[in-house]
């Protein structure tokens, strides 16, 4: 199937199969790797990305459903200048593992 979709302000058209997980459509076929894919269950929030300007886990949208909608892969710096999280992060020495804590 075809769809449609607003990506981090661009129009993005691409044939898809019509079950494809957002999840997989932004790493595997759009290559946004930023986008994680963790637990494949819904609990860990590895895939959260901004939907309309809410957060949805990625892993329990199908790709065709946001076809009017504007979404961009969850990103907390804004204008190259870090949320207080990621400041904390980096003045505490928090430590990523890459897996759920960059949700």
């Amino acid at each position: 199937m075809q769809v449609s979709i607003n990506v981090n302000g661009k129009q993005v058209h691409e044939e898809i199969e019509d079950r494809m997980l957002l999840v997989h459509f932004l790493r595997d076929q759009l290559l946004l790797r930023g986008t994680h894919w963790g637990c494949d269950t819904s609990n860990c929030g590895t895939c959260v990305v901004w939907l309309d300007g809410e957060p949805v886990k990625s892993c329990t949208v199908l790709t065709p459903w946001p076809t009017a909608t504007r979404f961009a892969p969850s990103r907390l710096e804004q204008d190259g200048k870090l949320d207080p999280v990621q400041q904390g992060f980096m003045e505490c020495h928090g430590l990523q593992c890459g897996f759920c804590t960059p949700a």
